[in-house]
């Protein structure tokens, strides 16, 4: 059987630039569980053979997309912050 290939963006992009089918965003993110689910049950995992690349690789992905979104919503919630008026205290 081959292996499943995701492709995923190389650089940041902005979400106009990075709108993707429902079904392909689906897939990333279940590809992104099955990591996640995979370290969570640990016991017995090569991760230098098997499946083990593949799925330490997606969860460094999980990892990045997280970490990418979080610093959009702290760009937001600064924006908005900003924008908010003050009240006196």
């Amino acid at each position: 059987m081959a292996k499943k290939t995701i492709a995923r963006p190389r650089t940041p992009v902005s979400p106009e630039e990075n709108a993707q089918e429902p079904a392909d965003l689906l897939e990333n993110i279940l590809s992104q569980l099955e990591a996640l689910l995979w370290v969570c049950h640990g016991e017995g995992i090569d991760w230098s053979t098997g499946e083990g690349p593949r799925q330490l690789d997606n969860l460094l992905w999980l990892a990045a997309d997280m970490a990418r979104e979080a610093g959009e919503l702290f760009q937001l919630s600064e924006k908005a912050r900003m924008a908010a008026p003050e009240t006196g205290g």
